[in-house]
This record gives C-alpha cells, sequence and structure tokens, in this order.
C-alpha cells in the first residue's frame, strides 16, 4: 500500500505529519506534477444533477450570495461562460473509481479521519468567499488557476444576511496562485478564500473531526441499542396515600432506578471501540449498495482475489473489526486476514486462499450484498 500512498516533495510524509499536520498551512507546488482533472467538466455537471449525490451551486453578484441544493436540475447550473459561479460536488470518490483511488494515496492519515473528496468547478471569479473549516482539508489544484489568500483566524466573525458562513473582516496573512498538480494544506482554524482565475477545479480531500459531545451522544445511543433486555420499573409496596397531595412529584424511587441501571453500562474500551467503529463505517446516508451474486464471487475470487466496493468502509482495532455500521461476530473480528483486507481493501488470489471456511463464508456474504467484489482479472 506505501508505494501508492502521497508522497510530499521536499517534506515527506513523517516531517509533514510531525511539523505541519494540525499546525501550520503548507503549500506543495507540483505535489502531482502530472495531474489532470479526473472527470471533465461535462461528467461533473452530469453527476452533479443526479438523485443520490449531494451537490450545491453558489453564485455571487457583487456583495450578494446565492445558493441552491441538491437536488439539482438544470436549469440551476448557469452557463459555463457565465462568471462567479461554483460547483460543488461531495463524495465524488463514492461515484468514480479514479476519484477514490486519488482519495486513497491520503491514507498516511487514519481512514477513521478521511472523510471524502469533494470536487470544485468554478467560472471566472467564481468562489465560496472568505470562510474556515473545524477539519483540516488537503486542496488539489486539478486544472486552472487558482488565487489563495489564506491566514489565521482565532475568533471567527460571521457576515449577517448571507447564506453561506463567510468571515467578517478576514485579513489574509498570504496571496498565492496555484496551478495543476499544487497542493495546500490548511488546519483546522485557518480562513481562506480561493477565486477561480478562468475556469479551474479544485479537489478538497476533508477529514472528520467531530467535537466531543457529538461523538459521546452518538456512542451512548448506539450502545443503548445493543443493551440486553432489563426489569421493567415496578412500584409495587412503594406507594402512600400521601402521593395524592403531590401527584406531579417525580419519585425518588424511579430517579435511582434509572441511575442504578445506568450504572450497570459500564462499557469498557472494548464497548467504545466497538460502538466507534460501527460509528465512523457507518455508509453516507446516499450510498446504496447493488446485491451480488456471491457463488458467481465465490468462482472468480478463487482465481483472482476480492476487493472492497469503493464505498465500504471497514476499520479494526486491538479488540473488534466493523464494516459498514456493523461489528464481525465472534472470533472473526480478530481475524489477521480481515484486517489485511481492510488496509490494503483487497486480498490476492494467494491471500484469499489462506482463508478459514469461517472468513470466507463472510466474506462472500459481504459479496452477495454488494459490500465486497471478486477481483477482475
Amino acid at each position: 500500500m506505501s508505494p501508492h500512498l502521497l508522497e510530499i516533495p521536499g517534506i515527506g510524509r513523517q516531517r509533514f505529519l510531525r511539523e505541519y499536520w494540525q499546525r501550520k498551512p503548507l503549500l506543495v507546488r507540483q505535489a502531482l506534477p502530472d495531474m489532470q482533472a479526473l472527470l471533465s467538466r461535462r461528467e461533473l455537471f452530469e453527476l452533479a444533477l443526479r438523485d443520490d449525490v449531494e451537490a450545491r451551486v453558489v453564485q455571487r453578484e457583487g456583495r450578494h450570495w446565492e445558493v441552491r441544493h441538491a437536488p439539482l436540475a438544470r436549469r440551476d447550473l448557469p452557463a459555463a461562460r457565465a462568471p462567479r459561479w461554483t460547483l460543488l460536488v461531495q463524495g465524488v470518490d463514492l461515484h468514480d473509481e479514479g476519484v477514490a483511488r486519488l482519495l486513497r494515496r491520503f491514507r498516511f492519515v487514519p481512514d477513521a479521519r478521511l472523510d471524502d473528496l469533494m470536487i470544485s468547478w468554478a467560472s471566472d471569479g467564481g468562489g465560496v468567499g472568505p470562510h474556515v473549516d473545524e477539519y483540516d482539508v488537503f486542496l488539489l489544484q486539478a486544472q486552472g488557476r487558482r488565487r489563495w489568500r489564506i491566514g489565521a483566524v482565532d475568533r471567527p466573525r460571521m457576515q449577517a444576511g448571507q447564506p453561506l458562513k463567510l468571515l467578517r473582516g478576514f485579513v489574509p496573512q498570504e496571496d498565492f496562485i496555484v496551478e495543476p498538480g499544487d497542493l495546500l494544506y490548511l488546519p483546522p482554524g485557518w480562513g481562506h478564500d480561493g477565486i477561480a482565475q478562468g475556469e479551474c477545479m479544485t479537489y478538497s480531500v476533508g477529514f472528520r473531526a467531530p467535537p466531543g459531545d457529538e461523538l459521546l451522544r452518538q456512542l451512548l445511543w448506539k450502545m443503548a441499542e445493543d443493551l440486553q433486555p432489563a426489569p421493567r420499573y415496578s412500584d409495587r409496596g412503594k406507594l402512600s396515600a400521601a402521593v395524592g397531595a403531590h401527584p406531579a412529584r417525580l419519585p425518588e424511587d424511579m430517579v435511582r432506578f434509572v441511575a442504578e441501571a445506568f450504572a450497570r453500562l459500564r462499557p469498557g474500551r472494548a464497548d467504545f471501540a466497538q460502538a466507534l467503529g460501527e460509528l465512523l463505517t457507518e455508509p453516507k446516508q446516499e450510498v446504496v449498495f447493488a446485491s451480488g451474486d456471491a457463488r458467481d464471487a465465490a468462482r472468480v475470487a478463487v482465481r483472482h482475489g476480492l476487493r472492497l466496493d469503493r464505498r465500504s468502509r471497514m476499520l479494526w482495532s486491538s479488540s473488534g473489526l466493523s464494516i459498514n455500521g456493523e461489528s464481525v461476530p465472534g472470533e472473526l473480528a480478530r481475524s489477521t486476514l480481515l484486517r489485511r483486507l481492510a488496509d490494503a481493501r483487497e486480498l490476492d488470489a494467494a491471500q484469499y486462499a489462506t482463508a478459514t471456511a469461517a472468513e470466507r463464508e463472510l466474506m462472500l456474504q459481504w459479496c452477495g450484498l454488494g459490500w465486497a467484489h471478486a477481483r477482475q482479472a
């Protein structure tokens, strides 16, 4: 897998992670010197009109901004030659294998953090205004030129009355123009304003950084779904006629019952790892897997191996393994072969041949669900 990861010219991945990641911006000229747009303008426009794609159009006229969200119709797209508008198409890696391969080159950051690849097409003067993200982002120029102005933002203030979260009083510290193959990394909290210099296309690789309170709420909810049936509350022998004087008072015994039930939950690290794995591998809302033929996959995989569908998410920990929001049961959760599949996202024929009967049965179930496929010759 390592040879396919993105190299960072002049710095290398290790120094980048040590000195720049989540610390300060970095502009890398010609990080991908042969970079070309993987989808044409026409192909991107057609993709944006699909019902299963998240997209939006941003248009500026003077100080007035307008945003149109999916589902988009063809009339929602201005003429390509019209100035100052942008089309943003989210999660293009879910729909195009070439884009998915490009996204996988950024797997020197854990998959648990890697989110998706968005393509931004802009006409001359197009952009989305000065804004700040709460997550890391790589901005790869794929076509044309874009002017970037960037600067640290300690206390973001937003412009009132706009359909976008635009920074008010943004003061850039750097100003430069990027060309195809150039890569700009921005950590959270850095304001940026990109303006197309003629028609251009920018690929944004985004990362997940959910707030701790939000993550904890989701994890507790997921754990609650897996609770075993518990005794029903009973107040037999605990009520007296005095209750009638204050019927609206919450019974202390009921409060104690719930507190004791919560105390019995007592999740350990393995419980958190399982819940987190299920949460972070949950497919995006627009993802729908097409059922496959497990018997056909069994015949082909023996000769050529097996690969995950590009939309499948798979994570493992020291105690478990999750795929597409579900935990792998029993001993298979610690399978070395399945962890290898998660890391490499494919197994060749020789690796597949070492699978136990249980491992093979599970992988073929995934093929039937469309989560995995037999590799082609």
